[in-house]
């Protein structure tokens, strides 16, 4: 496909314009197995996946129905990252998706299953709660170049930031800045719990570093929260296997930590999941700007990527 070609064929907000990265787009060289427990239903899921066509992006395959991983499927749920299309939802995709944008697969089919057949809601397996389980298949099976349908390769582009912009909830905020390159800045702050307390943590996200220093940090929860999202019907499959706990009052409960600043990493691993949601065609889905996050989620980010797509979003 001619750049000129691929680069008209994408429709943005005045925010961003599509340049080459000099590269192709790639895809899987072989097929991904994974199956494990999930987070918030506790059942078992399984997934499959595929190498995918140049100018098709990164999709998800659930009782034969097709859900792109795009930001125009993404609805609103708690302590995670949900698609939905034609009453089908995919929930928890943002580590493998994480993992996917930083490790360069811009291209496959994703296909999930749970172990009853009947349900219409599915989520990703959990692992450790990290993205290493992800990035260890990545690597294992390798990538390659990426063809279309017609065996053509395709360009890969990434969305560049025109001007400053900002999305805000509460006290919660995310800035976007200009840049030749990805940095990601992120903070976060939780006053009553010490062994927390306020961290900040920075990185080129989307070079080597990644595997190194991000996609091995696990989700964390504050011990006193844990009552409440299990009346919440949250949290099913969650332990400490899983997650790092942490007491306002005794600290972490299952050290030792990978990091100091492990929940400060693992927010900008779950940012570059939910950024990824931008995505078009094939594309690079994080934009190329210095980005600040500080106490944010994956609503907040959520807001970030309808706010780049031209998409209105009321602030609070």
């Amino acid at each position: 496909m001619r750049l000129s070609a691929a680069i008209n064929s994408f429709k943005s907000s005045n925010l961003i314009s599509w340049k080459t990265t000099g590269k192709l787009q790639q895809t899987l060289a072989g097929c991904i197995e994974l199956s494990g427990k999930t987070l918030h239903s506790g059942k078992v899921s399984k997934v499959k996946i595929w190498p995918g066509f140049a100018g098709e992006g990164r999709y998800f395959e659930f009782h034969s129905n097709l859900i792109p991983a795009s930001i125009d499927f993404v609805r609103e749920s708690l302590l995670c990252t949900t698609l939905c299309k034609d009453g089908y939802k995919i929930r928890t995709v943002e580590h493998l998706l994480s993992a996917l944008e930083a490790k360069g697969i811009d291209n496959c089919r994703i296909q999930i299953q749970s172990l009853d057949s009947e349900d219409t809601e599915v989520e990703v397996p959990f692992f450790d709660g990290s993205a290493n389980a992800w990035v260890e298949a990545i690597e294992q099976v390798g990538r390659k170049e990426a063809l279309d349908r017609c065996g053509n390769n395709v360009e890969k582009l990434a969305p560049h930031l025109s001007e400053p912009f900002y999305v805000s909830r509460n006290d919660s905020f995310m800035a976007a800045f200009p840049a030749s390159k990805v940095h990601i800045s992120c903070g976060i702050d939780f006053p009553k719990v010490p062994a927390i307390g306020c961290q900040w943590f920075s990185s080129a996200a989307l070079d080597d570093s990644y595997e190194k220093h991000i996609a091995c940090s696990r989700t964390f929860c504050i011990y006193e929260e844990v009552e409440h999202m299990c009346s919440m019907g949250l949290i099913k499959g969650g332990s400490l296997d899983n997650a790092i706990v942490c007491s306002a009052t005794k600290g972490w409960l299952n050290p030792p930590l990978r990091f100091p600043d492990e929940p400060c990493r693992h927010k900008v691993l779950d940012l570059i999941g939910d950024l990824s949601l931008f995505a078009r065609s094939g594309s690079q889905g994080f934009p190329m700007a210095r980005v600040i996050s500080f106490k944010g989620g994956h609503s907040l980010n959520a807001d970030f990527v309808r706010r780049l797509s031209g998409i209105t979003v009321q602030e609070t």
